[in-house]
């Protein structure tokens, strides 16, 4: 994957993510600043999610651990538990806010 084509995939990521944070029924906000995007919710808890250009990843911490993202096909998986974003990011924002969260790739 060239450099032009990560930063393409993972901004096409965050915006289809902030859309996603914007429809939630959950009470979440969101601030984002040069390839980083903070998911805030009730409680001030935060899900932050950056990218990493030089290794071609998306980092993702939580309230509870921090994962890194690697291409795979065309699916973004956990190169340390082998979780796909999506389904990742969804448990976590769920478990951060102690109710359902359903997020997916458009």
């Amino acid at each position: 994957m060239t450099d032009h084509e990560y930063h393409e995939l993972v901004d096409a990521l965050m915006l289809c993510l902030e859309e996603q944070v914007e429809a939630c029924e959950v009470d979440l906000d969101y601030e984002t600043n040069g390839g980083l995007l903070e998911i805030i919710f009730p409680d001030r808890s935060k899900i932050v999610i950056n990218k990493q250009p030089p290794l071609h990843q998306v980092w993702v911490a939580t309230k509870f651990n921090g994962h890194h993202f690697e291409l795979h096909g065309d699916k973004w998986i956990d190169n340390r538990s082998g979780a796909e974003f999506w389904q990742f990011i969804s448990e976590a924002a769920s478990r951060q806010a102690g109710q359902a969260v359903a997020w997916q790739a458009n």
